[in-house]
């Protein structure tokens, strides 16, 4: 019987990969059931992150095993940054390198009628290890995913929770998470507890066993411990079965038959979709490269000692900036100032072209020091308004993996604007209240009334950015706005007095800070060098 050329294909099954051992064998033994069920097809598998081979290794095999259309099967559960960014830059990059080879990307398994009957089968079989006999109607459902952060894959998570709460009648459902979304596993089980159910059945919504899991059910052991009239059962993750390895098969012929549905209508990166609206059109990035075939190099001694990351060398300006630079230390006297300051100050001077610019900055003591701690751990900027966020070194921002938000040009904060009757830059100042708390670092170069709302929540309502730059421009509430940031205690600041300022200032105090940052971590790293 002749074959179809379109059924003429090979299957790369592209794992995320895993350092526990215990998921990197039932990834494998998931791989070799797929290659049971497809004999036709010549079936390989690679890894994003740690495990080898990867997944450039696992085309490769493919190929070599006579396969001139290959479909890469994403072995993920749900649609977020893996599937999304991460697998595809890798068929990006393979496409070029193999130009005669027609390559299909699959979506990954989502929310297969095979796995909600997968998942119901695991709760049934959870349930009979009980000798008590509890209606459904007095049971709740813990559904637990892996979090990310793609509002579109959690909220299949939630959706698929009520499907089977529905489905199987369960008395109410609960939906936690093992990371990046909230709320997490410790939070939703203890939430759970209290709403009165006799018992409780948590599912974890994973592929296979592995680290988080192992957390998982820690966690249900914790609180059957601190609830001992409360049941609380445990149910198994999906694991190594034929509906999982039928999923994967059917989605490798549909990538082939160019059906490969993705749920493009709710993607953050192609629509705008609340809360994340800054994140449309983002370019694809490969955010998995450090850790690649990880574990291999890691055996073979060819991992690069972090003392010698290039990423943390010093700061080189361009040469007509370091001349800029020579001119403004020898332009006046700076040994009345202290020695943390200078690399803000003259980053002032040399901004507003203006030596006294800098006569009127004050600083909160420790201000310098405590923003370059916070730039380095909680990774975040928020400006009251484009321009300071444009004016931010995007190299700087890259090389210490910092991300940076403004809300003034939002819809939520233009709603919030009308209705609240407050400026959008003071809307957008509390939008970063409630999206962030305080674990961010807050400049304000352009607008007064950004200063009043963040002084406001600072003293009414608790909000403690870890440090305020509070240094916009004009006349209408300018000066006052920045003499009431300067009597705010309860945060580390820095801002002048009277009118000057701007967006390029509060720009340039950011970049200041991100200099001195890369550059203490690279003499750091220098010493430990050495040592």
């Amino acid at each position: 019987m002749q074959t179809n050329q379109r059924d003429q294909f090979g299957i790369v099954i592209a794992g995320h990969g895993s350092r526990d051992p215990d998921a990197v064998r039932e990834f494998e033994a998931l791989v070799e059931l797929v290659r049971a069920r497809a004999p036709q097809h010549a079936v390989s598998h690679g890894y994003l992150e740690f495990a080898s081979p990867t997944i450039e290794q696992a085309v490769t095999a493919n190929l070599a095993a006579g396969a001139r259309q290959v479909a890469v099967v994403p072995g993920v559960l749900l649609a977020a940054r893996h599937a999304k960014n991460d697998m595809p830059s890798e068929l990006l990059a393979l496409a070029r390198e193999h130009p005669a080879t027609d390559f299909h990307f699959g979506a990954p398994l989502n929310l297969h009628p095979l796995l909600l009957q997968l998942a119901q089968e695991h709760i049934v079989a959870a349930e009979s290890t009980s000798p008590n006999t509890v209606r459904r109607a007095d049971t709740c459902l813990v559904l637990v995913g892996r979090g990310t952060t793609d509002p579109d894959a959690n909220g299949d998570v939630a959706k698929l929770a009520r499907m089977l709460e529905e489905g199987m009648g369960f008395g109410g459902a609960y939906v936690c998470y093992s990371g990046s979304a909230k709320p997490l596993v410790a939070d939703g089980l203890r939430a759970a507890a209290r709403l009165g159910f006799a018992r409780l059945v948590v599912l974890p919504f994973f592929l296979f066993d592995g680290v988080l899991v192992k957390r998982i059910y820690a966690a249900a052991d914790a609180l059957q411990e601190r609830e001992p009239a409360l049941e609380v059962l445990k149910a198994g993750y999906l694991g190594v079965h034929p509906h999982v390895a039928d999923v994967m098969i059917e989605r490798a012929r549909e990538a082939v038959a160019g059906r490969a549905a993705m749920n493009c209508s709710l993607c953050k990166y192609r629509v705008q979709i609340v809360g994340f609206e800054e994140q449309i059109g983002e370019p694809q990035r490969a955010h998995h490269l450090r850790v690649r075939g990880l574990l291999e190099k890691e055996g073979a001694g060819t991992v690069q000692p972090p003392e010698v990351k290039p990423e943390f060398t010093p700061y080189e300006p361009h040469p007509i900036e370091a001349e800029s630079f020579r001119i403004i230390a020898a332009g006046r006297d700076w040994s009345s100032f202290p020695a943390a300051h200078l690399t803000v100050l003259q980053r002032l001077v040399h901004t507003s072209g203006d030596f006294n610019a800098v006569d009127d900055i004050y600083f909160s003591p420790g201000a310098v020091e405590t923003g370059i701690r916070a730039l380095l751990r909680c990774k975040r900027i928020v400006t009251d308004v484009t321009m300071v966020q444009t004016g931010l070194k995007r190299a700087l921002l890259e090389q210490l993996e910092i991300e940076t938000w403004c809300g003034v040009h939002d819809r939520e904060t233009h709603l919030l604007a009308q209705t609240q009757g407050i400026t959008r830059s003071a809307a957008g100042i509390r939008r970063a209240w409630e999206k962030f708390g305080n674990d961010i670092v807050l400049a304000i170069g352009d607008a007064p009334t950004a200063i009043v709302e963040a002084t406001r929540l600072i003293r009414e309502h608790g909000w403690r950015p870890q440090l305020v730059i509070g240094l916009p421009v004009g006349f209408v509430g300018t000066c006052e706005s920045k003499d009431e940031l300067r009597r705010c205690m309860q945060v580390p600041r820095i801002t002048n007095s009277g009118t000057r300022g701007g967006s390029p200032w509060a720009a340039s105090v950011i970049n200041a800070l991100m200099i001195d940052a890369v550059n203490q971590i690279a003499a750091q790293l220098a010493w430990y060098g050495r040592t």
